[in-house]
Protein backbone atom coordinates (compact mmCIF):
# COMPACT_ATOMS: atom_id res chain seq x y z
CA UNK A 1 0.00 0.00 0.00
CA UNK A 2 1.83 3.63 -0.93
CA UNK A 3 1.30 5.51 2.09
CA UNK A 4 1.29 8.92 0.42
CA UNK A 5 3.92 10.03 2.84
CA UNK A 6 6.98 10.90 0.55
CA UNK A 7 8.50 13.98 1.71
CA UNK A 8 6.44 14.76 4.34
CA UNK A 9 8.13 15.60 6.91
CA UNK A 10 7.72 14.45 11.15
CA UNK A 11 9.50 15.38 14.43
CA UNK A 12 10.03 12.21 16.41
CA UNK A 13 10.40 12.68 20.44
CA UNK A 14 12.50 10.44 22.21
CA UNK A 15 14.03 9.05 19.00
CA UNK A 16 17.32 7.70 19.92
CA UNK A 17 15.87 3.87 21.41
CA UNK A 18 12.75 1.41 21.64
CA UNK A 19 9.40 2.70 20.15
CA UNK A 20 10.72 5.88 18.84
CA UNK A 21 13.93 4.45 17.15
CA UNK A 22 11.63 1.90 15.25
CA UNK A 23 8.65 4.73 14.47
CA UNK A 24 12.07 6.97 12.74
CA UNK A 25 12.90 3.93 10.83
CA UNK A 26 9.47 3.68 9.88
CA UNK A 27 8.51 6.69 8.89
CA UNK A 28 11.98 7.22 6.94
CA UNK A 29 11.00 4.02 5.35
CA UNK A 30 8.28 5.79 3.66
CA UNK A 31 10.34 8.95 2.48
CA UNK A 32 9.55 10.88 5.38
CA UNK A 33 11.70 13.93 6.13
CA UNK A 34 12.79 13.30 9.88
CA UNK A 35 13.63 15.87 12.98
CA UNK A 36 14.58 13.60 15.62
CA UNK A 37 14.72 14.60 19.69
CA UNK A 38 16.51 12.80 22.29
CA UNK A 39 18.66 13.29 25.21
CA UNK A 40 21.41 11.38 24.23
CA UNK A 41 23.37 12.97 21.01
CA UNK A 42 25.29 9.57 20.28
CA UNK A 43 22.72 7.57 19.78
CA UNK A 44 20.37 9.93 17.85
CA UNK A 45 23.58 10.00 15.82
CA UNK A 46 23.21 6.42 14.96
CA UNK A 47 19.85 6.47 14.05
CA UNK A 48 20.63 9.08 11.79
CA UNK A 49 23.59 6.63 10.05
CA UNK A 50 21.35 3.52 10.01
CA UNK A 51 18.91 6.14 8.13
CA UNK A 52 20.97 7.49 5.92
CA UNK A 53 23.11 3.97 5.29
CA UNK A 54 19.61 2.56 3.82
CA UNK A 55 19.04 5.85 1.46
CA UNK A 56 16.81 8.34 3.60
CA UNK A 57 17.17 11.58 4.02
CA UNK A 58 19.68 12.79 7.07
CA UNK A 59 17.57 13.47 9.94
CA UNK A 60 17.50 16.97 11.75
CA UNK A 61 19.06 16.08 15.12
CA UNK A 62 17.82 18.04 18.43
CA UNK A 63 19.34 16.79 21.03
CA UNK A 64 17.50 18.52 24.35
CA UNK A 65 16.01 16.85 27.71
CA UNK A 66 12.59 17.45 27.86
CA UNK A 67 11.91 18.25 31.10
CA UNK A 68 14.47 21.16 31.13
CA UNK A 69 12.32 24.87 31.17
CA UNK A 70 11.44 26.10 27.87
CA UNK A 71 12.14 22.93 26.04
CA UNK A 72 9.11 22.70 23.73
CA UNK A 73 9.53 26.19 22.52
CA UNK A 74 13.06 25.07 21.73
CA UNK A 75 12.65 21.73 19.94
CA UNK A 76 9.63 22.72 17.87
CA UNK A 77 11.90 25.86 16.84
CA UNK A 78 14.64 23.46 16.04
CA UNK A 79 12.16 21.34 13.80
CA UNK A 80 10.88 24.33 11.82
CA UNK A 81 14.03 25.57 10.90
CA UNK A 82 15.52 22.39 9.40
CA UNK A 83 12.36 20.75 8.13
CA UNK A 84 10.62 24.26 6.79
CA UNK A 85 7.25 22.89 8.44
CA UNK A 86 6.11 20.07 10.47
CA UNK A 87 3.32 18.08 8.97
CA UNK A 88 3.95 15.19 11.79
CA UNK A 89 4.43 15.40 15.39
CA UNK A 90 4.52 11.73 17.35
CA UNK A 91 4.91 12.77 21.24
CA UNK A 92 7.10 9.80 22.55
CA UNK A 93 9.41 11.38 24.73
CA UNK A 94 7.94 10.14 28.44
CA UNK A 95 8.58 7.69 31.13
CA UNK A 96 7.36 5.29 33.60
CA UNK A 97 7.03 6.50 37.21
CA UNK A 98 5.94 4.26 39.80
CA UNK A 99 5.02 5.58 42.93
CA UNK A 100 4.85 4.35 46.85
CA UNK A 101 1.40 6.17 48.13
CA UNK A 102 3.20 9.18 50.01
CA UNK A 103 4.76 10.11 46.91
CA UNK A 104 5.96 13.90 47.44
CA UNK A 105 4.55 16.84 45.39
CA UNK A 106 7.93 16.71 43.73
CA UNK A 107 7.80 12.98 42.21
CA UNK A 108 3.75 14.34 41.14
CA UNK A 109 5.43 16.99 39.13
CA UNK A 110 7.76 15.90 37.61
CA UNK A 111 5.91 12.84 36.19
CA UNK A 112 2.93 15.11 35.24
CA UNK A 113 5.47 17.51 33.65
CA UNK A 114 7.12 14.70 31.21
CA UNK A 115 4.22 12.57 30.69
CA UNK A 116 1.75 15.33 30.01
CA UNK A 117 2.28 18.80 29.94
CA UNK A 118 5.67 19.03 27.72
CA UNK A 119 3.76 17.04 25.18
CA UNK A 120 0.91 19.52 25.28
CA UNK A 121 3.27 22.39 25.37
CA UNK A 122 5.08 20.93 22.58
CA UNK A 123 1.69 20.20 20.22
CA UNK A 124 0.77 23.46 20.88
CA UNK A 125 3.83 25.00 19.56
CA UNK A 126 3.60 23.10 16.42
CA UNK A 127 -0.69 23.64 15.78
CA UNK A 128 -0.29 27.31 14.21
CA UNK A 129 1.93 26.03 11.05
CA UNK A 130 0.24 22.81 10.78
CA UNK A 131 -3.62 25.30 10.63
CA UNK A 132 -2.51 27.17 8.20
CA UNK A 133 -1.30 24.90 6.04
CA UNK A 134 -4.78 22.69 6.38
CA UNK A 135 -3.35 19.44 7.39
CA UNK A 136 -1.26 17.93 10.26
CA UNK A 137 -1.04 14.52 11.91
CA UNK A 138 -0.65 14.31 15.85
CA UNK A 139 -0.04 10.82 17.32
CA UNK A 140 0.88 10.64 21.35
CA UNK A 141 2.27 6.98 22.54
CA UNK A 142 0.89 6.81 25.65
CA UNK A 143 0.03 4.38 28.51
CA UNK A 144 -2.28 1.74 29.39
CA UNK A 145 -5.72 2.20 31.54
CA UNK A 146 -5.19 -0.21 33.73
CA UNK A 147 -2.73 0.77 36.65
CA UNK A 148 -1.62 -2.24 39.13
CA UNK A 149 -0.79 0.64 41.52
CA UNK A 150 -0.08 4.83 41.66
CA UNK A 151 1.63 5.81 39.14
CA UNK A 152 1.96 8.88 37.86
CA UNK A 153 2.77 8.30 34.21
CA UNK A 154 -0.22 6.27 33.92
CA UNK A 155 -2.12 9.33 35.35
CA UNK A 156 -0.75 11.90 33.01
CA UNK A 157 -1.04 9.51 30.00
CA UNK A 158 -4.75 9.73 31.15
CA UNK A 159 -4.91 13.22 31.04
CA UNK A 160 -3.28 13.00 27.64
CA UNK A 161 -5.94 10.64 26.16
CA UNK A 162 -8.99 13.34 27.64
CA UNK A 163 -6.78 16.55 26.54
CA UNK A 164 -6.36 14.94 22.91
CA UNK A 165 -9.66 14.00 22.35
CA UNK A 166 -10.77 17.57 23.14
CA UNK A 167 -8.57 19.33 21.03
CA UNK A 168 -9.11 16.34 17.91
CA UNK A 169 -12.49 18.22 18.42
CA UNK A 170 -11.42 21.83 17.61
CA UNK A 171 -8.74 21.20 14.80
CA UNK A 172 -10.31 18.69 12.64
CA UNK A 173 -12.06 21.31 10.45
CA UNK A 174 -8.64 22.36 9.77
CA UNK A 175 -7.22 18.75 8.15
CA UNK A 176 -5.41 17.67 11.68
CA UNK A 177 -5.79 14.24 13.09
CA UNK A 178 -5.03 13.56 16.88
CA UNK A 179 -4.64 10.11 17.57
CA UNK A 180 -3.55 8.37 20.70
CA UNK A 181 -1.76 4.82 21.20
CA UNK A 182 -0.85 3.32 24.52
CA UNK A 183 1.63 0.35 24.09
CA UNK A 184 1.57 -3.09 25.27
CA UNK A 185 4.55 -4.97 26.19
CA UNK A 186 6.88 -3.60 22.93
CA UNK A 187 10.46 -5.07 23.52
CA UNK A 188 12.73 -2.05 24.32
CA UNK A 189 15.14 -1.14 26.99
CA UNK A 190 13.24 -0.06 29.66
CA UNK A 191 11.11 -3.73 29.31
CA UNK A 192 14.69 -5.62 29.08
CA UNK A 193 15.26 -3.30 32.48
CA UNK A 194 12.12 -3.96 34.28
CA UNK A 195 11.18 -7.69 33.95
CA UNK A 196 13.23 -10.62 33.64
CA UNK A 197 13.73 -13.17 30.34
CA UNK A 198 11.73 -15.62 32.52
CA UNK A 199 8.82 -13.17 33.31
CA UNK A 200 8.45 -12.02 29.81
CA UNK A 201 8.97 -15.52 28.38
CA UNK A 202 5.84 -16.88 30.98
CA UNK A 203 3.77 -13.38 30.41
CA UNK A 204 3.85 -14.08 26.62
CA UNK A 205 2.59 -17.61 26.88
CA UNK A 206 0.01 -17.15 29.63
CA UNK A 207 -1.38 -13.70 29.20
CA UNK A 208 -0.79 -12.10 25.77
CA UNK A 209 -3.42 -13.83 23.24
CA UNK A 210 -0.59 -13.44 20.19
CA UNK A 211 1.91 -15.33 22.19
CA UNK A 212 4.43 -12.61 22.34
CA UNK A 213 5.55 -9.12 23.03
CA UNK A 214 5.44 -6.80 20.72
CA UNK A 215 8.71 -5.46 18.76
CA UNK A 216 9.09 -1.47 17.88
CA UNK A 217 7.95 -2.12 14.30
CA UNK A 218 4.71 -2.95 15.20
CA UNK A 219 4.40 0.78 16.77
CA UNK A 220 6.15 1.88 13.65
CA UNK A 221 3.08 0.15 11.59
CA UNK A 222 -0.10 1.95 12.50
CA UNK A 223 1.71 5.33 13.71
CA UNK A 224 2.76 5.18 9.34
CA UNK A 225 -0.91 4.00 8.63
CA UNK A 226 -2.42 7.20 11.34
CA UNK A 227 0.47 9.93 9.88
CA UNK A 228 -1.02 9.29 6.58
CA UNK A 229 -3.43 10.73 4.43
CA UNK A 230 -5.30 7.54 4.13
CA UNK A 231 -6.23 8.05 7.69
CA UNK A 232 -7.91 10.95 7.69
CA UNK A 233 -11.30 9.95 8.94
CA UNK A 234 -9.98 8.87 11.98
CA UNK A 235 -8.99 10.60 14.99
CA UNK A 236 -9.88 11.28 18.72
CA UNK A 237 -9.15 7.64 19.17
CA UNK A 238 -7.37 5.17 21.60
CA UNK A 239 -5.95 2.53 19.98
CA UNK A 240 -3.97 0.20 22.34
CA UNK A 241 -1.30 -1.79 20.39
CA UNK A 242 -0.54 -4.91 22.58
CA UNK A 243 -1.64 -8.10 21.03
CA UNK A 244 -4.83 -8.23 23.06
CA UNK A 245 -3.16 -8.31 26.35
CA UNK A 246 -5.44 -5.43 28.07
CA UNK A 247 -9.15 -7.06 28.88
CA UNK A 248 -11.12 -3.93 28.59
CA UNK A 249 -13.59 -3.69 25.69
CA UNK A 250 -13.03 0.30 24.80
Amino acid sequence: MDLQLENKTALVTGASIGIGRGIALGLAREGVRLALMARRGDLLEAVAGEIAGAGGAKPVLIVEDFMQEGAPGRIARAALDGLGAVDILVNNAGGSRPFKIDAGEQQWTEAMTLNFTRQRQLTHHLLDQMMARKWGRIINITGKSEPDGINGAFCAKAAIHSWAKGLSRDVGKHGITVNSLPPGRINSEQIRRNYTPEYRQWQADNEIPVGRYGEPEDMANIVCFLASPLAGYITGTVIPIDGGLRRYQF
